[in-house]
């Protein structure tokens, strides 16, 4: 599920001995002296709850004494509560801060508008470096999720620098990718409710699962079946309007 393992980003401007540390990542004090090493750390951000990102972030806290700060207050520590449009300054970078729910309710990305010649962008679970991303249902919604396509789709084409896969050079093409990709099983939930003989009020997410995600392979069924459920939870949303 988390590819290669959960990616840490230390930002830096060429100047500065301080850095900002993005996603400590679960709790292996040779990583996290690994990054302690890199310099003095002024500041930490996560990009979302799951514990693959978080799980060392107090402890990181305790070693650093630098903040820690996400969008959800319950994994601040020292810090305050992400928002959405702020606009940071450490260690010399510029960090603009995007609220983009979806995979959960408190995933967030960070653009770098300076670093380079497009910028870049920290996009955590939203974007990754290889496949598509999971969305954890119900606590992400599909709607979030292609509003917060949107957003990044507007950034232009900075490089993309995700949690988990190899970096990527241009967001704009992977974000249609991405949203061609979702549209596209919209259609064959819609096909296999069809066949099913089913209406999306009654469909049952494993029935639906087996007919679009049938080659699916086992250890990735349960992420599949929240997919799924955030489908029918979106076809169901249209039909209320």
């Amino acid at each position: 599920m988390s590819l290669d393992g959960t990616n840490s980003y230390v930002l830096s401007a060429p100047d500065s001995r301080g850095v900002v540390v993005v996603d400590p990542g679960p709790l292996d004090e040779a990583h996290l002296a690994a990054l302690q090493s890199c310099g003095p750390v002024e500041l930490v951000l996560i990009t979302h709850h799951h514990r693959d990102h978080t799980e060392a972030s107090a402890r990181f806290h305790e070693l650093t004494g630098a903040p820690v700060r996400a969008f959800d207050s319950a994994y601040c520590h020292g810090g305050n509560s992400l928002a959405d449009g702020e606009v940071l300054s450490a260690a010399g970078v510029r960090i603009s801060v995007l609220a983009t729910p979806g995979h959960t309710a408190d995933s967030g990305c960070f653009h770098l508008p300076d670093d380079g010649p497009n910028g870049s962008v920290l996009t955590g679970d939203t974007i990754l470096g290889r496949g598509t991303t999971v969305l954890s249902y119900p606590d992400g919604t599909l709607g979030d999720y292609l509003r917060s396509l949107d957003v990044l789709e507007s950034l232009g084409a900075p490089a993309v620098l995700p949690a988990h896969g190899p970096t990527l050079p241009n967001l704009g093409d992977v974000v249609r990718a991405y949203r061609m990709h979702r549209l596209e099983r919209l259609d064959q939930v819609r096909a296999a409710l069809l066949t099913l003989g089913l209406s999306v009020g009654s469909a049952d997410v494993g029935s639906v699962t087996d007919r679009v995600y049938a080659e699916v392979d086992p250890s990735v069924r349960r992420a599949a079946e929240h997919s799924v459920a955030a489908q029918l939870h979106y076809l169901r949303e249209e039909l209320s309007f």
